[in-house]
This record gives C-alpha cells, sequence and structure tokens, in this order.
C-alpha cells in the first residue's frame, strides 16, 4: 500500500505542477486555492502517508488504512472538481467542494488514529 500510495502522490505532484504552470502562462491566478490543496493534500499529505506505510507496514494491516486511502483519494478529486468552480464564481458544485472536503477529513483522521493506535 505504501508504493501505491506514493505512486498515485506523484500524479497529483504533476496535476498540481501543469496547473501552476498553466496558472503562470495564462497570468490567472484564480485557481491558487485548487493548486495550493492539489500540492499539499495530493502530493505531500499523501507521499508522507506513502513513506509511513511503507517503512511501518504494520499500519497497512488494519482496516483504518484503507479506509484512509479510499476516502482521500475520492474526497480529494470530488472537493477540487468543486473548488474550480467555486473560485471561479459558481457555487453550483458548492456542495461538491463541502462532501469532498469532509470525505478527505475523515480519510484523514482515520490515518491520524491508525498511527497513534497502531505505530509501534
Amino acid at each position: 500500500m505504501g508504493i501505491k500510495t506514493i505512486k498515485l502522490s506523484v500524479l497529483y505532484l504533476a496535476l498540481g505542477l501543469l496547473l501552476g504552470l498553466y496558472m503562470s502562462i495564462a497570468d490567472d491566478y484564480t485557481l491558487t486555492p485548487v493548486h495550493v490543496h492539489i500540492n499539499l493534500l495530493g502530493w505531500t499529505t499523501l507521499t508522507i502517508a506513502g513513506i509511513l506505510y511503507y517503512l511501518f507496514p504494520e499500519l497497512t494491516d488494519h482496516f483504518l488504512a484503507k479506509v484512509h486511502f479510499w476516502l482521500h483519494n475520492i474526497g480529494l478529486p470530488v472537493m477540487m472538481v468543486g473548488l474550480v468552480f467555486t473560485v471561479s464564481g459558481t457555487n453550483s458544485l458548492l456542495l461538491l467542494t463541502i462532501i469532498g472536503s469532509f470525505a478527505t477529513v475523515i480519510g484523514l483522521f482515520f490515518f491520524v488514529y491508525n498511527v497513534l493506535v497502531n505505530l509501534r
């Protein structure tokens, strides 16, 4: 699970880089919150989680790791789609931002609990 999580995190890195490049070329920084969240929650947070899952395989022995992985990786893209529309001035998909945010945060709480309880 650690390697899979790290590999997925570099896809978020590539997406964040491409979005940052686009914003620079277009000289339009409206999507900065999307760029920041993709880099922080997608690239950085998932990389750290993947490293911990790799270094401490006992963390992956519990359903907590799987719940974290899936909630994080379903919630983050849903949140980003909603956030694109929200920061662009269309609140019609604000609910996606809220649902995706809750899924991501709940997934990360599963990760926190897993580390606190099962890391030895």
